[in-house]
């Protein structure tokens, strides 16, 4: 094997557990989160007597199912690409690489990571805003004679106030990893091409070596 090949396959060996983490990752965190969310819709008891805006009711539905939507899909993807990856990466052959999809179900691999690890997580979020406005909205103020907000209301919204600027940390967050990730990925592939390139110079040159030995090795048996 050239010292060529055996670089490529080095780059596709870390590209596969590359995608295995971040599937194994999707699918822990989409399990919990999903699962978190059902819990909170079935749970969630609903005071018959108040009139909940409809507005409320409608953001709280729709975001937990898209929620659970979201992370079911990542899950799924998770669920059907993870076997073939394991399968391979438990043999130990190099040349076993090749018949990883890992490759081909690049695209795929990572939309379930974003799903996952970044809008699912922008949705969890939403539902806990969501779900502490549902349950303490209902709670009755102590003196309504005052004219003050309820210790429900109250609560809802510090509980807001509260998750937007997480919210807003986490997008940021978000932004300046992918950001630094893609950065990162560009100087490690103008790396490796350089390597390459070294590495071609390199097999040129021993391929040189070796070609003017053998044109010279006649001509030692003649003074």
């Amino acid at each position: 094997m050239s010292l060529n090949e055996h670089s490529l396959q080095a780059l596709s060996w870390r590209k596969l557990y590359l995608s295995r983490a971040k599937l194994k990752a999707s699918s822990r965190t989409s399990a919990l989160l999903s699962g978190f969310a059902m819990v909170a819709m079935v749970e969630v008891q609903l005071d018959t007597s108040y009139p909940y805006p409809p507005g409320l009711l409608i953001a709280f539905s729709a975001c937990t199912t898209v929620l659970v939507a979201v992370h079911l899909f990542a899950l799924m993807v998770s669920t059907c690409i993870l076997p073939n990856i394991e399968a391979v990466s438990n043999v130990h052959n190099l040349n076993s690489v090749k018949e990883s999809p890992h490759e081909r179900m690049h695209r795929h691999i990572e939309l379930a990571w974003a799903f996952s690890t970044v809008i699912g997580t922008l949705l969890f979020l939403a539902e806990v805003v969501l779900l502490c406005w549902v349950k303490f909205l209902p709670v009755k103020p102590n003196n309504p004679a005052n004219g003050t907000i309820s210790s429900g209301v109250a609560a809802a919204i510090t509980s807001t106030s509260i998750m937007v600027p997480f919210g807003l940390v986490f997008i940021v967050f978000a932004v300046h990893f992918y950001r630094s990730l893609v950065s990162h990925k560009t100087d490690r592939q103008f790396q490796e091409l350089e390597e390459l390139s070294n590495l071609t110079r390199l097999q040129n040159e021993l391929d040189h070596r070796g070609d003017s030995s053998i044109l010279q090795s006649p001509s030692s048996h003649f003074p």
